[in-house]
């Protein structure tokens, strides 16, 4: 069926010709192989994203168990790092072939590739031939993806593996640049630390980018963790950063690795969680509902507002599962452990990609993205934000946007959150410093401030899950662009005001924020909890 006879199928259908199947007519006959035809196509499109996410779970559930096994009986204390990375590898492409079939050469192929460029290439310019050949082969294949499947996402494809390899071989190149070739006093603290300062063996590099453990959904982690972790230097070497900053007197250098059994538990506890609230929520509140005809045009505006705000809320379940899942599969095989908490209990909050409770409690944008998807957050820092020149900020999203596809609707909501995010810091600046002197105004700040960063929130992601321009534009037009307009409103009324240096305002005054998705030094405190109000 060729593209302009389903698009052709499409419109018929959204024109209603659906109802004259049971009662044709001269008319319609013509339409009825089209729409016979277009029904077939979403059948089997939907059997088949029914198949990925049976083939996605089964084979995360096994990598748990292997992950088991792993960590019990292929112990660095038994068996040596070629083993264990020869292990991890095939383990991983096992995995893909598994789940993609031939897809799977597109991820080898490009593994491939980017190791020849570090083998071959001018190390003063490594990170650049790499960077645009893994982002130029991903939009390849995204391009591709879209013209293939017009909008008829896969829940799993080949395109999320080869996302996730993207991020872990453009993190090496980086830090493998600053290894060897910047100075010393060029890096700053946290890029001394994840220098990389030799080129990866061909095993230690295929086990970094194709391990079982974080193949099919992430998360990206840093090459010196993941080396450390397949060494057995992973728990020791952060106990003993923790042991140095309480002057050695608490003893974690001296008792055994702690078990990740009770931190695995309470993932999966979350999981199971998350899948029920999918099977009995999610699916009663379609993103697509938001855009329908007869919504729009005969629901009042505070009920559509209403129900968006509760369909992106109930779209993100889905999300909460695959990540925590994969959490839990790496810290089943001994990997995320991040140091000692401030309760004196191991955090295994290492390569964790949210914080449940951060995003759902977030009082300003950047707190919600903090707490989502924090390791892309980490990687877009790591590759874009802390080496741009300028425009940092709008650079990032761009990159970010780029990274997702070439769906429309990404771009939508990657360039939206740019006047949302300048607003937000707007607001907090000249703002709330007069809302921090009684605990009751601070109280309703906090209120005022979580309701629109969940509206705001709930505003740019929607194309996003709609995709395409038409929908994306149908949603906005509903919405009359509110969000647009107040924020950038903001930035032009707040922009020139000046803040008052009193004393409340000095006390509250905070150096300049780090990341909550930077977990790469050992802190006593998981860094993924985001303690910033808004």
């Amino acid at each position: 069926m060729s593209v302009e006879s389903y698009e052709r199928a499409e419109k018929l259908n959204n024109q209603g010709l659906q109802s004259h199947i049971k009662t044709p007519t001269a008319a319609t006959r013509p339409a009825l192989p089209l729409l016979i035809s277009y029904q077939y196509f979403h059948l089997a499109a939907k059997v088949k994203r029914t198949l990925s996410w049976v083939n996605f779970i089964a084979c995360q559930l096994f990598g748990l168990a292997v992950a088991f096994w792993f960590r019990l009986y292929l112990k660095p204390s038994h068996f040596n790092p070629l083993v264990r990375h020869t292990v991890a590898t095939l383990l991983g492409v096992t995995f893909l072939v598994f789940c993609f079939g031939w897809y799977a050469t597109h991820i080898l192929a490009i593994v491939v590739a980017i190791y020849v460029i570090i083998l071959k290439a001018d190390i003063n310019h490594v990170h650049r031939y790499s960077m645009v050949t893994a982002m130029g082969y991903l939009t390849v294949c995204q391009v591709s993806r879209v013209f293939i499947f017009n909008y008829g996402v896969l829940s799993t494809d080949f395109s999320g593996p080869l996302m996730m390899v993207t991020q872990r071989i453009t993190t090496l190149v980086f830090q493998l640049h600053d290894g060897m070739c910047k100075k010393s006093e060029q890096l700053t603290s946290e890029q001394k630390l994840l220098a990389i300062r030799e080129r990866p063996s061909l095993i230690e590099y295929l086990s970094y980018n194709l391990n079982f453990l974080s193949i099919l959904v992430g998360p990206c982690s840093n090459y010196r963790d993941y080396i450390d972790f397949i060494e057995g230097r992973h728990i020791s070497r952060r106990l003993k950063q923790h042991s140095g900053s309480c002057n050695g007197h608490n003893g974690y250098d001296k008792t055994p690795d702690p078990s990740p059994l009770n931190a695995v538990c309470r993932k999966l506890l979350v999981c199971c969680g998350c899948m029920l609230t999918f099977l009995i929520v999610t699916r009663s509140l379609p993103i697509k509902y938001n855009v329908e005809p007869d919504f729009v045009n005969n629901a009042h505006f505070l009920t559509r507002l209403t129900y968006a705000f509760f369909s992106i809320q109930a779209a993100r379940p889905k999300f909460y599962f695959a990540w925590t899942l994969a959490d839990a599969v790496n810290n089943a095989a001994g990997y995320g452990f991040l140091g000692i908490d401030e309760n004196g209990k191991p955090s295994w909050d290492l390569v964790s990609n949210l914080n449940i409770v951060g995003i759902e409690t977030a009082t300003s944008f950047k707190t919600f993205i903090d707490n989502w998807n924090i390791r892309t957050g980490v990687w877009l820092k790591t590759v874009c934000y802390d080496r741009a020149p300028k425009h940092r900020l709008a650079l990032t999203f761009i990159l970010s946007a780029l990274w997702h596809g070439v769906y429309p609707g990404y771009y939508f909501t990657f360039l939206t959150a740019i006047p949302i995010t300048m607003a937000a810091r707007a607001i907090r600046k000249r703002v709330r410093h007069h809302f921090l002197n009684s605990k009751g105004l601070k109280l309703g700040y906090d209120i005022v401030t979580w309701a629109a960063t969940q509206l705001a929130i709930c505003y740019t992601v929607m194309p996003f899950l709609l995709l395409s321009i038409d929908q994306t534009l149908i949603y906005y037009r509903s919405m009359y662009f509110h969000v647009h307009i107040l924020s950038i409103l903001a930035v032009i009324t707040l922009h020139g005001k000046h803040k008052p240096k009193d004393a409340s305002s000095v006390s509250t005054k905070s150096p300049p924020p780090v990341s909550s998705s930077s977990p790469d030094l050992c802190q006593p405190v998981p860094c993924n909890n985001n303690h910033k109000n808004a």
